[in-house]
């Protein structure tokens, strides 16, 4: 697969990247393949340095991939001997995905018996109770660690497919999603929208906002003060929450402000959650105790006066 003077590559590590682009277990991963799991367990733990081509094909087929010999396109001639071959390159996808597949990444963690963490799995570190689903006590934020019931191992994983599977999507999303300005669709240059979406064009959220005059809201003449903006609201689609969406539309509004002088936006909020949000955004309360006032028209016919 190399020359004699190029490193080799390292199998192991490329059957692992491969069964997570494949969210497969070794179980699973020997089931479809017929490779027995003892083998596939030795080739990722580099105990099989030399396995058969054959075995190596039928793991790379289990995962929809193919595996490919590239020779090295060169000009032939008679007194030249014939090229041999010098690379190898594993197709994991249509999409051409050769030995590049991005590494797992938590193979460099190790459990308490210093063992690799299922490669298919979301592992992440556990520096705190609140990073361990097994501490059922992290609520409790007084507690010292001295009194902790359960000792923190050194990462978590999540072994509920439908979760990871979830985490993923909206990892996903959270790497492709893109906010643009959006402009020519007929409203007044006064009033400002910005989008969400998806290279696909599937909208995750919006925020609406407009400039006003202070002159107008204050009835008086403060001279040169700047313009304000209002914030009319910021919707995010359900399924594509809490992943940073709101945070994205907020900054990017932000940021404009910043170009065309403004410095002040007012909005009114109805429920915790938009408080908690706002004030992740640095927003903060307003002085003053604005009221909320309905006026709900009667659904028949209006009553005629005696």
């Amino acid at each position: 697969m190399t020359t004699e003077d190029a490193p080799l590559a390292d199998l192991g590590r490329t059957v692992r990247a491969l069964r997570r682009e494949a969210d497969l277990s070794q179980r699973e991963l020997a089931r479809c393949s017929g490779v027995p799991q003892a083998t596939i367990a030795r080739i990722e733990s580099g105990r099989a340095t030399d396995p058969r081509f054959h075995t190596v094909e039928r793991l790379v087929r289990a995962v929809g991939g193919t595996l490919t010999v590239a020779l090295p396109v060169g000009p032939a001639s008679a007194a030249a001997p014939p090229a041999i071959p010098t690379t190898a390159a594993i197709t994991a996808s249509a999409a051409e995905v050769t030995c590049a597949l991005p590494p797992v990444p938590h193979d460099d963690l190790r459990d308490t018996a210093g063992r690799r963490y299922p490669a298919h799995l979301d592992v992440w570190p556990v520096r705190e109770p609140k990073d361990w689903p097994g501490a059922w006590w992290a609520d409790w934020y007084n507690l010292p660690p001295a009194l902790w019931p359960l000792r923190l191992p050194p990462a978590a994983y999540e072994r509920n497919r439908g979760h990871r599977d979830r985490r993923r999507a909206a990892e996903r999303v959270r790497r492709d999603a893109r906010v643009r300005w959006v402009e020519g669709d007929g409203r007044p240059a006064t009033a400002w929208r910005f989008v969400a979406e998806l290279p696909d064009g599937t909208l995750l959220g919006e925020l609406r906002a407009h400039e006003r005059d202070p002159h107008l809201v204050y009835g008086d003449d403060y001279g040169d003060r700047p313009r304000e903006l209002v914030l009319d609201g910021v919707l995010v689609a359900v399924g594509h929450r809490r992943i940073g969406t709101g945070e994205r539309l907020v900054a990017a509004m932000a940021r404009r402000m910043d170009d065309t002088g403004i410095g002040l936006v007012h909005t009114v909020v109805e429920d915790h959650i938009a408080i908690r949000f706002l004030a992740a955004c640095g927003f903060r309360v307003a002085p003053g105790r604005p009221l909320a006032m309905t006026l709900e028209r009667p659904a028949g016919p209006a009553p005629r006066p005696a």
